[in-house]
């Protein structure tokens, strides 16, 4: 095999470098490019390791490698000082970084959006709590340290008057995937998640006592939209758990795929490229990701300036961004 020496591009993690793939007796020149995802259990890593498995799969030169991390807060930063390629964050923490919210303007670009995460509380079916009120002064798991989620429900908590670290007692993971056994043996009275195909949703709807599921009632989701117009009414389709029989109706937010601001533009037309070529294989393997679609990246982003240049080249030439 010939070797190729290593080159950088503008990324200690974004390499050029000898092939470890194989296509007709000659190497390939591979690019590694770095994925942030979060902790092990929840949503992100499911995600992460199906998308990668799917890219890469497609395009062997291609080798997107995925790294657990504590999820969008971290993801950012790392995003920003160069030392990831890609992270998957959250909505609300995303539409901070964008609009400048307690912290500089980022200058982060879009790859793709992930999907919609409409928000909600899950707890056990035997449990006597139907109602956002019903949870006040218990103690309820509102996510991962670090992550977007509790991010969210404190969005939506605070619409509805209520204070997260006040009104609850509020209980915040080291690892997303401990929720659900903390809500099944009583420490927790409720876990809050989004989104369909969660993995602490699907746990929990599995679990022997059931699940319920609680989001906003209508009137709350008016007051919510009126005060966070930022988030979306979204529907968590009838089936998307066991037992579930009928739609949930909620609000939440699109989750992304984030460069860094330098990641070249040739390497952004590629895997936008290779994602919209095999849109239908990823749907096959995780079922939210049937969202992640070029057409859904331009309509889900706060503002087509903010996604990536390479991306949008590719956007307009299939005809789903206008000239």
């Amino acid at each position: 095999m010939t070797k190729i020496t290593s080159v950088v591009l503008a990324s200690v993690l974004l390499l050029a470098g000898a092939a470890a793939a194989q296509e007709g007796g000659k190497a390939i020149s591979q690019t590694t490019i770095s994925l942030g995802t979060a902790t092990p259990g929840g949503g992100f890593p499911l995600f992460g390791d199906n998308f990668a498995a799917v890219m890469n799969s497609a395009d062997p030169a291609l080798v997107i490698a995925p790294r657990n991390t504590k999820g969008s807060y971290e993801n950012i930063p790392l995003l920003e000082e160069g030392r990831l390629d890609l992270g998957l964050v959250a909505g609300e923490p995303a539409y901070e970084a964008f609009k400048g919210i307690k912290r500089p303007v980022t200058r982060l670009k879009i790859l793709v959006a992930m999907y919609s995460s409409p928000g909600m509380f899950v707890v056990r079916a035997d449990s006597p709590y139907k109602k956002i009120q019903d949870l006040v002064g218990q103690p309820v798991a509102f996510g991962a340290k670090g992550s977007g989620l509790p991010v969210m429900s404190r969005f939506i908590l605070d619409a509805l008057g209520l204070k997260q670290d006040e009104d609850f007692k509020a209980i915040y993971l080291d690892h997303a995937g401990d929720g659900p056994a903390m809500v099944l043996d009583g420490r927790a009275a409720a876990l809050w998640g989004a989104g369909s195909g969660w993995p602490g949703f699907t746990t929990m709807a599995k679990s022997p006592p059931g699940a319920r599921f609680i989001a906003p009632t209508a009137e709350e989701i008016a007051r919510i939209r009126a005060r966070h117009p930022f988030l979306k009414p979204m529907t968590i389709p009838a089936g998307s758990y066991p037992g579930q029989t009928a739609p949930i109706d909620s609000l939440g937010s699109w989750g992304f795929v984030l460069t860094r601001a330098d990641l070249p533009d040739d390497i952004a037309y590629r895997l936008i490229r290779t994602l919209h070529e095999n849109e239908a294989a990823l749907c096959r393997k995780l079922s939210q990701a049937c969202e992640t679609t070029a057409a859904n990246t331009l309509s889900a982003a706060p503002d087509p300036a903010l996604i990536h240049p390479g991306v949008m080249k590719y956007l307009r030439e299939i005809g789903v961004a206008k000239q």
